[in-house]
């Protein structure tokens, strides 16, 4: 055997080592402890001036009562693909309803944190730390965010009924717009229903990914649906960027945990 022959089979296998690296899911997170409040939530009538695909679809989720939902944290594993790399992760998200959230994702490989993600929205601003580098104090940030937090309620709906600051406004007998605020002005996301289920089937909105340049259609597609909490919710979940031919993210929820006190978590970094 050549030199050379042999120096192109340890890379070949190497390559191969390091593919199956990232082809191997994390352990989960240790299982969130709930501090404070966590009873059962309060709950409201259905109400009755909403669009038709959105009444159906709450309807099949939770009937005529819907769940009122201060807070959530919500953990469970992901595929990322990031700078054309494609990796296992882990996730937890903290969100204060319609207040704010913090994403904590860590990439592996072999099952080993490799890329740590702390993500914060909070008093109405974005604050991104990634492994190449810290992003904050940026209107178009801000601006992906709040979508972000208004978007990620797919795993907490009835925030988008019990929130005054929202309205639905109808489209289509499938179809509806959510009106949004951010600041003092407002933003929207567009939902699809299935007319078999009546279930969502996506959700989308014009958003900014990078602090330069125009706003890109951002899709979120439910994959499928599980059982938390006695409700059904979105697990996985697809998050697309239309200008890339694959979603970036994959994210399947493995634990829900709502309303307890996470005035504290969401602001920490880490675990």
């Amino acid at each position: 055997m050549t030199a050379l022959r042999y120096v192109a089979i340890v890379l070949v296998a190497l390559l191969a080592i390091g593919w199956l690296g990232f082809q191997i899911p994390p352990a989960p997170f240790t299982p969130y402890q709930a501090s404070g409040s966590n009873s059962e939530p309060a709950t409201i009538p259905l109400p009755s001036d909403l669009p038709s695909p959105v009444r159906r679809y709450y309807e099949a989720l939770y009937g005529d009562q819907v769940p009122v939902v201060e807070s959530v944290v919500l953990s469970g594993r992901a595929r990322l693909r990031m700078n054309g790399l494609a990796f296992r992760a882990r996730f937890r998200f903290i969100h204060q309803a319609g207040e704010g959230y913090r994403h904590y994702i860590e990439g592996t490989w072999f099952g080993i944190p490799v890329l740590v993600v702390n993500e914060h929205f909070v008093d109405g601003r974005a604050r991104m730390e990634l492994p190449f580098g810290v992003t904050e104090d940026e209107p178009k940030v801000d601006q992906a965010a709040n979508l972000a937090l208004w978007g990620e309620a797919i795993w907490f709906p009835t925030l988008w009924l019990t929130d005054p600051r929202v309205r639905w406004e109808p489209i289509d007998d499938t179809h509806a717009r959510l009106i949004v605020p951010f600041g003092k002005e407002s933003d929207s996301l567009v939902f699809a229903f299935d007319p078999q289920t009546n279930l969502l089937l996506t959700e989308e909105a014009m958003r900014y990914r990078e602090v330069t340049g125009a706003k890109i259609r951002w899709l979120n597609t439910v994959l499928d649906w599980e059982s938390f909490a006695g409700t059904r919710l979105p697990s996985p979940a697809s998050v697309h960027w239309m200008d890339q031919a694959k979603p970036w993210a994959v994210f399947t929820v493995k634990e829900a945990v709502y309303n307890t006190d996470v005035s504290e978590y969401i602001r920490a970094f880490g675990l």
